[in-house]
């Protein structure tokens, strides 16, 4: 039987409950949902990377992407994300974003979901992603 384990990238701060960032568990790797944070500062709260859409996704994107090297994956490997939006208003514009930050990959896109849902003050996006490693 294949042990799990916890993948906590470099510059992300413990969660702020029971979780890990990342589980991987033989050849499947799932991401907690990630949000907008700029990598950490000991003793600093978590910050986001800005009050704008753009700002944020990009910087999700790059949490996510952290979590999946740090479990051995890339962009690649990802077979599904989800995708968290507090207003139904972003949807358009974070599909924008979202193909600019994708156009490099010359595999299919992965499967994804979008939803709206409550997330803490002032963030605007959560995405997570599940990984089959070849």
């Amino acid at each position: 039987m294949t042990e799990k384990t916890a993948i906590i990238p470099a510059g992300h701060t413990a969660p702020p409950a029971r979780f890990s960032h990342g589980v991987r568990k033989g050849n499947i790797l799932q991401v907690a949902g990630q949000v907008g944070f700029l990598p950490a500062v000991e003793g600093r709260a978590p910050v986001p990377a800005g009050p704008t859409l753009r700002e944020q996704t990009l910087q999700t994107l790059a949490n996510v992407e952290a979590v999946l090297e740090a479990g051995g994956a890339s962009w690649d490997d990802v077979m599904m994300l989800r995708v968290y939006l507090t207003d139904t208003a972003h949807f358009a514009e974070m599909n924008e974003i979202y193909d600019e930050y994708f156009a490099h990959l010359t595999v299919p896109p992965a499967a994804r979901t979008t939803v709206y849902v409550g997330l803490p003050a002032g963030l605007l996006v959560e995405i997570d992603a599940m990984a089959v490693l070849g």
